[in-house]
């Protein structure tokens, strides 16, 4: 694939006119509770997002305007407070019509190395591109077919933060006057935790045809790796605050700093004035 991304074209700019602005962002839950000036930040951040980044579109899929402003508004919201400088030193954004399943081989614990094909949403590669299944960027848009704190793009942008420290590892750059010991305390203590749920709810989804595992804060998926973790679990910062943070409260209060954002207030602030 890096041949295949040799000698593309620079990024072509679209200006995200307020009728695009409104028709792409009206679904996504993370756009509850933000303010017209975080709006309109926003809106701008995603104009830069897109002059640096190239979409290319695979098996014929045509990468249209609306899709990418679809792309670049989830991405952007992780940068609100950052700046767009936290996605430099990479360009590509490659969209797929649906997930897609690439050759791998993986070493088991006894050496032994197999090939699979597992079907993936998303992928962010270290100094590389984002890819992407668009088929699961519009579905968390889709009222009707959403599952509560599921973004892909939230999930493979927050791994690219991650990897500006090398290898995703849940352990991102912190801004000054963040404590290390308080961000790893939080961090370690809520993924053993819930590696322990999800044991649970694993030994029980034979028994109640996997119910238990639906009763899960975030999904399971998060149990994976501390780099999971942590992008799972920006993702429910983002589109489900009220879930992530009476669950896991030390966590919320460290992505509160790292992201310098606060969805759960945003919301209740639009709860009270309504």
């Amino acid at each position: 694939m890096l041949g295949w991304l040799r000698g593309k074209p620079a990024a072509e700019a679209i200006a995200v006119t307020p009728e695009l602005w409104l028709r792409a962002t009206a679904p996504w839950l993370f756009m509850r509770g933000l303010h017209d000036e975080e709006r309109e930040r926003l809106r701008g951040l995603c104009e830069r997002f897109l002059a640096g980044k190239h979409f290319s579109g695979t098996h014929g899929l045509e990468v249209t305007p609306l899709m990418k402003v679809h792309v670049a508004a989830q991405a952007c919201i992780l940068v609100l407070e950052l700046g767009i400088e936290w996605y430099e030193g990479w360009t590509e954004i490659i969209v797929y019509p649906s997930q897609f399943a690439p050759e791998r081989e993986v070493m088991d614990e006894d050496g032994v190395v197999h090939v699979t094909n597992d079907p993936m949403a998303g992928e962010a590669w270290l100094g590389g591109p984002v890819v992407l299944s668009y088929e699961d960027v519009a579905m968390t848009g889709d009222e009707d077919a959403r599952i509560a704190g599921y973004n892909v793009v939230i999930h493979e942008f927050a791994h690219k933060l991650d990897m500006r420290q090398g290898e995703p590892n849940g352990f991102p750059p912190l801004h000054a006057g963040m404590s290390v010991a308080a961000w790893r305390k939080a961090f370690s203590e809520a993924y053993a935790d819930f590696c322990v749920m999800v044991d649970e709810a694993d030994a029980l989804a034979e028994e109640d045809d996997g119910e238990a595992l639906d009763t899960l804060p975030i999904d399971p998926y998060a149990s994976e790796s501390p780099g999971e973790f942590f992008a799972v679990t920006s993702e429910a910062f983002f589109e489900t605050p009220e879930l992530l943070e009476p669950t896991y409260p030390a966590v919320y209060e460290q992505f509160r700093l790292f992201y310098r954002q606060d969805p759960l207030a945003r919301l209740t602030s639009t709860a009270s004035t309504s």
